[in-house]
């Protein structure tokens, strides 16, 4: 009776012995098959995750930062215990235990997926595994995932440290708001370094990795408040804190900076700008866009943020004089409905819904603003940020021809700032719009081509086009320095006596007939006086007599552009250029004439610091010396390539400084130190220039609509005159100014400006300039040179042309006889490039 029974338990022992063995094997096999063609983990051992690219200024504060995945790497050693605890606890308390994989976390999710019929799926995974997960594989939710995930688990357990693994995890793992690691998410969600949080901050952190979009701070408080505390309740049953800790930590408000009860990190950021954006730009072509936005690179800008500020303010006010001058209100073309006005809450929502500049400050700061009532005297405004309504007065709109019924509506989104007393008191609200009319502004040291401001526009965030950089415009006369260069280091001189007279030219499109500013012509004139005075057909003249192949080399080497156009409209500025591309030339002429790279980045530094890029490759030769002789001072030596002859560059800025002195810009230029420069003014008024340069500082300005078209009473030296004057102001208190260095080889004769005849070595008064030679080369007084255009013998030089109404005009020489003058040519007109 025992043998049967025995016989029984031994089949079922075999059965059960087999079973196991049989199931052995098929795991076996199914970890095999899944194992061999897996991906390696040694590829964890290089992990370079994605992080921020951070710009900083030359004082060391980041003025921006970009990234795909905005993530600060932290090592293990630098992350808090407490951050550990926190996550060990709300996702793998066995961490330290296991070797991967949490068999009996396994074993749970399993029967509870059994039980609920497959509606309850949770994960078993490992922090381990999810870090296989998060870089090997897939997040697809199958049988086949886990196995694999399991597999490289234990193996990455057995040839790596935990705490690696940990910090892989906390640095990889995403938070929401676009954070990536525990560092960004701290910063994102509480401004706080990590060593900062408190438990309970760091419990919400913990919580996140499992539905960061279903835990958010303020649209599910109720959530995130729960598990949170869930979190904070496994950090205190597994040791990690006290009671007392938890229980108040527990019981605290959730204080977010998506709450706004806490200021965020991007407070203390400047707003994002054009000196910036032209950094990301330049930087993606130089390094790659996934370099620049996940490399982690530290970049040292070149701004200077004091003088950004007096650019952006210098730009903006004269295209806000000139779009105030044209009376016309446009406003932002933005409304709020009508049913968001019964309600403050309401218009408020509205207002910072709506998508306008947010980033002007000229004045006082420009606020956005919604129109509530409209009445004879004054009109009532609701502005963003400021507590109840604001009036704003009728005499506010003096410069528009209508009332506010006839300009505004009820629900227009408006700029307004505050006019303030100088103590800060406010006067009234003034109504304020974004000028139709746009320009650019661009400073940078001469000698280190160091760009230190740079304003693209008059906003930013109404328009990121950066003109300094991007837009193509006609310099006008703003280019005949390149051709008095090419003249001077052709054998010119600055008392080259050149004819201003009447020039025709066969063209394809017709006979052009070049005109001064003036419209007046003035017979032999010294180049010096053609260049202050701009004078267009002296320019001409003389760029025939240099021949224009040499004028373009001349504007190719100085990097004005790439390829220009061999006819003589261009001597007159007529191809398009930057404003980045002149005021880099210009430099050139303001050091002495050696080459300099215009640069926005001082050093680019990769994420383990190691320098890639450094513009300045100058060295010092004494700086290593511990202490100097008495009177010597470090020498820095350059291998800079000079790009003209020093005595051409001196000869050109003296007349330059002419320009400022007494021509084209005296009237809005007038500065402590030497200053020298040149307008420039295209034909219909659709693009005035001013570039200018001290003996340290170059910066220049344009102004013009994006689509050209004439600008009335605007004029290079009238309207960006102003701009560079305002900026050079704050410019030369910051960096100072002297004398222009005068070269060794220097001779320097007293000549007639107005005759271009040498005078005495005493002679003095208003006609007399004092000019330099070079060493051996002597005024020659009574040849002139025409350019070789055809011009019979007995013609006259005219005094005045008045027919410009497509007649001939009846004019008196300088002779007293009378002569009829052609009209102008509609040609010259729309190609002929710079008039002043």
């Amino acid at each position: 009776m025992l043998r049967p029974i025995l016989n029984a338990i031994g089949a079922v022992f075999s059965m059960i012995v087999l079973g196991l063995a049989m199931a052995g094997l098929t795991i076996g096999a199914v970890f095999y098959m899944y194992g061999k063609d897996l991906p390696s983990y040694e590829v964890l051992a290089q992990y370079t995750p994605k992080t921020i690219s951070r710009i900083y200024s030359g004082e060391g504060r980041i003025i921006d930062e970009f990234a795909t995945e905005r993530r600060l790497f932290t090592t293990a050693a630098e992350i808090p215990d407490l951050v550990k605890q926190a996550f060990i606890s709300a996702e793998d308390k066995n961490f330290y235990t296991h070797q991967g994989y949490d068999v009996r976390g396994m074993v749970a999710a399993f029967v509870g997926a059994v039980q609920s019929g497959g509606q309850d799926l949770r994960g078993a995974s490992t922090i381990t595994q999810q870090v296989m997960k998060n870089f090997l594989l897939s997040s697809d939710r199958t049988a086949e995932r886990k196995i694999k995930e399991i597999i490289l688990a234990a193996r990455m357990e057995g040839s790596m440290s935990k705490e690696r693994i940990l910090e892989l995890y906390l640095n990889e793992i995403f938070l929401g708001q676009n954070s990536y690691g525990v560092t960004a998410a701290a910063q994102t969600y509480f401004n706080k370094s990590l060593d900062e949080l408190t438990a309970g901050e760091a419990a919400y952190l913990a919580s996140l990795p499992k539905a960061p979009s279903n835990r958010h701070p303020v649209r599910n408080r109720e959530d995130a408040i729960f598990w949170r505390n869930n979190t904070l309740r496994e950090m205190f049953e597994n040791g990690y804190i006290d009671r007392a800790t938890y229980e108040t930590e527990r019981d605290a408000p959730l204080e977010t900076v998506q709450g706004g009860e806490i200021e965020s990190f991007r407070s203390e950021l400047p707003p994002r700008d054009y000196f910036t954006d032209e950094i990301r730009r330049q930087l993606s072509r130089d390094f790659g866009e996934e370099e620049f936005f996940s490399g982690g690179l530290s970049i040292r800008a070149t701004i200077d943020p004091e003088m950004q500020e007096a650019a952006a303010t210098a730009l903006r006010q004269s295209l806000e004089d000139y779009d105030r001058g044209l009376g016309r209100w446009r406003g932002t073309g933005k409304s709020v409905p009508p049913e968001a006005l019964d309600s403050e809450e309401a218009w408020r929502a509205a207002l910072a819904d709506t998508n306008v500049a947010r980033d002007i400050v000229l004045g006082n700061r420009w606020h956005v603003a919604v129109v509530l009532d409209r009445g004879d005297r004054e009109m009532t405004l609701g502005v963003e940020d400021v507590e109840g309504t604001v009036a704003v007065p009728r005499s506010d709109i003096s410069w528009l021809p209508g009332s506010f019924f006839d300009e505004f509506e009820l629900g227009d989104v408006v700029h307004v700032r505050r006019v303030t007393n100088d103590d800060g008191s406010l006067v009234r609200w003034s109504l304020r719009q974004v000028p139709q009319v746009q320009g650019a502004f661009m400073a940078m040291d001469v000698n280190t081509g160091r760009v230190i401001a740079m304003q693209g526009g008059f906003s930013y965030q109404h328009s990121v086009f950066n003109r300094a950089t991007q837009a193509l415009r006609q310099p006008g006369s703003a280019f005949k320095p390149f051709v008095y260069a090419a003249a001077l280091d052709s054998g010119y001189t600055p008392a080259t006596i050149i004819v201003d007279a009447p020039i025709e030219v066969a063209t394809a499109q017709g006979i052009w007939r070049p005109q001064n500013a003036s419209n007046q012509f003035y017979g032999p004139t010294p180049l010096r006086t053609g260049i202050e005075q701009s004078r267009n057909l002296m320019t001409v003249r003389l760029a025939q007599e240099v021949g224009m192949d040499v004028v373009a080399q001349y504007a190719e080497r100085f990097g004005v552009y790439d390829n220009m156009s061999r006819v003589l409209s261009t001597a007159l500025g007529a191809d398009e250029t930057t404003l980045f591309r002149m005021v880099a030339a210009y430099a050139m002429f303001a050091n002495g004439g050696e080459r300099v790279e215009p640069t926005l980045v001082d050093r680019v530094q990769d994420r383990f610091g190691r320098t890639v890029y450094r513009h300045d490759q100058r060295s010092c030769v004494d700086c290593d010396i511990a202490s100097l002789e008495a009177g010597r001072a470090p020498r820095i030596t350059s291998s800079r390539e000079r790009v003209m002859n020093e005595i051409t560059a001196y000869q050109l800025t003296t007349m330059l400084e002419g320009v400022v002195q007494r021509g084209t810009a005296s009237r809005t230029v007038n500065l402590p130190v030497p200053i020298a420069g040149k307008t420039g003014t295209t034909n219909d008024n659709k693009d005035v220039w001013f570039v200018g340069f001290s003996s340290n500082i170059v910066a220049g300005c344009y102004i013009g609509y994006d689509t050209p078209r004439r600008m009335a009473g605007t004029s290079g030296g009238g309207t960006c005159g102003p701009v560079f004057q305002r900026f050079m102001s704050r410019a030369v208190q910051r960096y100072g100014g002297g004398a222009f260095a005068v070269p060794n080889d220097c001779q320097f004769i007293n000549i007639d400006r107005f005759t271009g005849a040498r005078l005495p070595d005493g002679a003095q008064g208003g006609n007399v300039v004092s000019e330099c030679f070079r060493p051996g080369e002597e005024p020659l007084f009574g040849i002139t040179f025409d350019g070789g255009f055809a011009m019979a013998g007995d013609l006259p030089l005219l005094d005045e042309v008045r027919g410009a109404n497509g007649g001939t005009t009846s004019v008196t020489t300088s002779t007293g006889e009378r002569v009829n003058v052609g009209p102008r040519a509609s040609f010259g007109t729309i190609s002929s490039g710079g008039l002043y």
